[in-house]
């Protein structure tokens, strides 16, 4: 399973969840859209939007910190 987060390094709700994985050690690929341009289009390309953080899950988007957060602990296993 691919597990890809679409962040910025300044937006709190990002900061959670990135604690979260840090504590589960869960191995997700982080992107980080202020600094990568080509991630913020491939978000907006593939997710519809700009939001962050975003939580690509074998290419499909999960939006929203907390839906994040408990999916992350739901899946922590895989």
């Amino acid at each position: 399973m691919k597990l890809e987060l679409y962040k910025r390094d300044t937006c709190p709700y990002c900061q959670r969840v990135m604690a979260v994985i840090d504590q589960l050690g869960s191995p997700v690929e982080m992107h980080d859209i202020e600094r990568n341009p080509a991630d913020l289009e491939r978000l907006i390309s593939v997710g519809g939007k700009r939001q962050v953080p975003c939580l690509f899950i074998d290419g499909q988007p999960l939006y929203e910190s907390a839906d994040i957060i408990r999916w992350l602990q739901a899946n922590q296993d895989l």
